[in-house]
């Protein structure tokens, strides 16, 4: 196996604690703009971008033959309420790690392996969620963390021409650290856009944790490099393998 270089993780769900408030957010939103959507679609959805999602949940309930301008209407109406209302969440609610996260953020600051944070949300909420937990700290304009940073990089979908489940976020952080070769890059995920975005991108190992919105068997479902209990066992496995006994 190649040096690893890079570590790229998600965000709600994977390093911040996520107990489906998201999923309540959008179940909430589409219910006050005439949207019908399941709990069980919301979170197959998980990962995506969120102008996205509503696009495709608008896009299957009004059919294929739905005027252009009338689907974005529709659009707009629900991403602003959605966004609305996940601010408000995330200005409120208690915002945490999962478990295991900082010391493994920690553990690869000191082994010089990189850091970026992925998400599907837009840069205003991103923001909010990495301010709640201090993560911003030595984060300078372009998102990217100095020696003294929690993290390297910090990545929203609005920042790429594509959300997940492409590859463009990965490949993004990649070319900011100057890595070529995605055998040196690690990305971990708790839904299924997430591992897919690693495959997609060809990483060493693209791993899901199954204490986010998905559980171990609906993530098995999915071809993945492997499903860790949190990053506290991702923590468990590098140190294992790059500290010396």
């Amino acid at each position: 196996m190649k040096p690893l270089q890079l570590v790229v993780l998600d965000m709600a769900g994977t390093t911040v604690r996520d107990q489906h408030e998201v999923e309540a957010c959008f179940a909430q939103a589409a219910a006050a703009t005439g949207l019908r959507a399941t709990a069980a679609r919301i979170l197959a959805v998980q990962g995506l971008a969120k102008r996205f999602v509503f696009e495709t949940l608008w896009r299957e309930q009004l059919g294929p033959a739905v005027r252009p301008s009338a689907l974005a209407a529709r659009v707009d109406q629900s991403y602003e309420a959605f966004r609305k209302i996940l601010e408000g969440h995330y200005r409120t609610a208690e915002v945490v790690p999962t478990e295991g996260c900082l010391e493994l953020l920690a553990f690869l600051r000191g082994q010089g392996i990189r850091i970026a944070l992925t998400t599907g949300f837009y840069r205003e909420v991103t923001d909010l969620i990495l301010h709640r937990l201090g993560w911003d700290a030595g984060l300078d304009a372009q998102h990217r963390g100095s020696a003294h940073a929690i993290i390297d990089l910090s990545i929203a979908s609005d920042e790429v021409a594509e959300g997940r489940p492409a590859p463009l976020m990965i490949q993004k952080a990649m070319r900011a650290f100057g890595i070529a070769d995605p055998q040196r890059v690690y990305n971990v995920g708790d839904t299924p856009s997430d591992l897919e975005s690693g495959r997609r991108a060809g990483c060493a190992r693209s791993l899901g944790v199954v204490n986010g919105t998905h559980s171990r068997p609906q993530l098995a479902a999915c071809p993945n490099d492997g499903l860790l209990a949190s990053l506290a066992e991702l923590h468990q496995q590098l140190r294992a393998a790059l500290v010396p006994a």
